[in-house]
């Protein structure tokens, strides 16, 4: 069974999106937001998601995926060849998250190798 959820990113309504290779479930109680409050910055090419699939996994675990870093943001989620927007979390001391961190920290991906 692989993620399918609604994708709002931003008040924007991206449409459902699926994701076959990877099964993601918050640690804790059915239903909790683990990520309520905190926003995060995807930047990079990742491995096991594309963007619009890890921005709405953000949203439907309570997050707020934004598309740039400011030191509002709670998170960066950088993938490979991550750039400026790199830069810029570290320099406004943004934490720094792979995406494999990503999911060890805030869910299980029972299909990640």
């Amino acid at each position: 069974m692989g993620l399918n959820v609604a994708a709002t990113v931003d008040g924007r309504n991206e449409g459902t999106v699926k994701s076959p290779d990877v099964q993601i479930s918050p640690n804790g109680p059915a239903g909790e937001q683990p990520l309520a409050g905190q926003t995060f910055v995807v930047t990079g090419t990742l491995e096991k998601f594309d963007r619009p699939e890890i921005e709405a996994l953000i949203v439907k675990l309570g997050g707020k995926a934004s598309g740039s870093v400011s030191k509002k943001a709670s998170f960066l989620i950088a993938g490979e060849n991550a750039g400026s927007k790199l830069a810029k979390a570290k320099e406004l001391g943004v934490s720094v998250l792979t995406e494999a961190e990503f999911i060890k920290k805030f869910g299980t991906a029972d299909e990640c190798r």
